[in-house]
C-alpha cells in the first residue's frame, strides 16, 4: 500500500535513518530483483548559457551582452557529438538557456543537423525551454512539442523543476515557469509518446512539506500518463550563485522587490544539504514514488562513494558517464569519473553493472 503525504513527511523529518535505508532498499529489490544497476554513456551539451531567467541558484548562465556569454556552431556540435559516439556513446543531453535571439527555426534546424548526420538519442530541451518557445511564437506547448518532436526530438529530461512548489520558486527563480506549466509540458510531452525524466534540486530555502509537494506532484502525473521513465534528486551546489551570495552577506531582499511576499522563507536559514540530508530525501522518494521504476544516484553532486552508498538507499541506476558537464562544475563542483569508474564502483558495491539506454533497456552487461 502506497503511503501518504502525511506519513512521507514523518519519514522525512523523524524516521530512524537506517531503517528507512532498508525499507527503500526492499523496494528497489522488489522492483528490481536481478540485483543490476544501470548507467548510461552520455554527454551533456549545452548549446548556449544565455538565458533570460537569471535563477538566483544557478551559476551557468549569462546575459547576451556578456563576454562569456556563447552559441555553439554546428562544428563544435558535431566534434561534440561525434566524440561521444567514440567512446560508446547513445544518448546526448542536448540543454541551454532560454536565449532571446534562438527561434524556434533554430531549433527544428538544430535537431534535423543532428538527426541528418548522426543516430543518436536527443535527450533536450527542459520543460522552461519548450514553455519559452511556445509562447513566443504563440503556440500552444502540444503544438510546439510536435514540431520538435518530428524534427527529432526524442525524449525530455526533467531540468527546471528544481522543487514543484511555487511559494520555493517564487525565491529562487521568480522568472522561471510555475509548477502548474512545468507539470503541463511533461503531461503533454507523454501523451504524445515521449518518455521524460525528472528530477528535484533540493537544500536551498525549501522545508519538508516543499520535497513532499514535489513528490506528490510526480506521483500525481505519472498515475495520469506512466511517462516518466526515472527520478533524479540532486542536492542545491551554491558555490559562484547570486543565492549564495546573498546568503553570505545577510542580505534580505531578492532582486524583484521585498523578500517579505515570501516571509515563510529567509535565506538566512538556507544551508547546503548534507551527505545523510541527501540519502534521507533519496530513501523517501524510492518509497513515496511507487510507479516510477528507477531513481538515479546523483554522483555528479555527492561523488562516487556517495553514490554507492545511495545504492543501499533505493538508487538502482548510476545515472550518466557524463562525458562532459558545465552546469555543476560552474558551482565550482566537479567530480569527474570515466566508464571504468563507474562499473568497478558498481561492482564494488555488490552490484552487477549494466550500460542501458535512454529508456532503460539493457544494451550490455559488465
Amino acid at each position: 500500500m502506497r503511503i501518504t503525504r502525511k506519513e512521507a513527511l514523518h519519514l522525512l523529518k523523524d524516521s530512524d535513518l537506517l531503517e528507512l535505508a532498508e525499507r527503500a532498499d526492499n523496494d528497489r529489490k522488489r522492483l528490481h530483483p536481478g540485483g543490476v544497476v544501470t548507467f548510461v554513456v552520455d554527454r551533456n551539451i549545452n548549446y548556449t548559457n544565455v538565458c533570460v531567467n537569471r535563477c538566483r541558484f544557478c551559476a551557468f548562465y549569462r546575459d547576451a551582452e556578456s563576454p562569456d556569454a556563447y552559441l555553439l556552431s554546428r562544428n563544435e556540435l558535431a566534434g561534440k557529438i561525434e566524440e561521444t559516439l567514440e567512446q560508446g556513446g547513445t544518448q546526448i543531453l542536448l540543454q541551454g538557456g532560454l536565449h532571446p535571439g534562438l527561434d524556434i527555426g533554430f531549433y527544428v534546424d538544430l535537431l534535423r543537423f543532428i538527426k541528418g548526420r548522426y543516430r543518436i538519442n536527443v535527450h533536450g530541451f527542459s520543460p522552461p525551454e519548450i514553455s519559452y518557445l511556445a509562447s513566443r511564437h504563440d503556440l500552444t506547448v502540444r503544438e510546439t512539442l510536435e514540431i520538435l518532436k518530428e524534427s527529432g526530438l526524442d525524449s525530455i529530461p526533467g531540468g527546471g523543476a528544481e522543487i514543484l512548489s511555487d511559494r520555493v520558486r517564487e525565491v529562487l527563480s521568480p522568472r522561471k515557469i510555475k509548477t502548474g506549466e512545468w507539470l503541463k509540458v511533461m503531461e503533454e510531452a507523454h501523451l504524445l509518446g515521449m518518455r521524460t525524466t525528472a528530477t528535484m534540486m533540493f537544500g536551498s530555502v525549501e522545508g519538508p512539506e516543499d520535497i513532499v509537494e514535489h513528490l506528490d506532484n510526480l506521483r500525481t502525473l505519472q498515475d495520469k500518463t506512466g511517462g516518466f521513465t526515472a527520478f533524479i534528486p540532486w542536492s542545491f551546489q551554491p558555490g559562484n550563485t547570486e543565492l549564495a551570495l546573498e546568503v553570505g552577506s545577510q542580505k534580505s531582499e531578492v532582486r524583484s522587490g521585498n523578500l517579505s511576499r515570501v516571509t515563510r522563507y529567509s535565506l538566512r536559514d538556507m544551508h547546503p544539504a548534507t551527505a545523510v540530508e541527501y540519502l534521507r530525501v533519496l530513501a523517501v522518494s524510492r518509497i513515496y514514488l511507487d510507479n516510477i521504476k528507477n531513481i538515479q544516484a546523483s554522483w555528479v553532486t555527492q561523488g562516487l562513494k556517495m553514490a554507492q552508498v545511495a545504492l543501499r538507499f533505493g538508487a538502482n541506476d548510476f545515472g550518466s558517464t557524463m562525458i562532459e558537464e558545465n552546469v555543476v562544475a560552474a558551482a565550482g563542483v566537479r567530480y569527474r569519473v570515466s566508464k571504468k569508474d563507474i562499473i568497478t564502483a558498481i561492482k564494488s558495491a555488490g552490484f552487477r553493472a549494466a550500460q542501458r539506454d535512454t529508456y532503460y533497456k539493457i544494451l550490455r552487461g559488465f
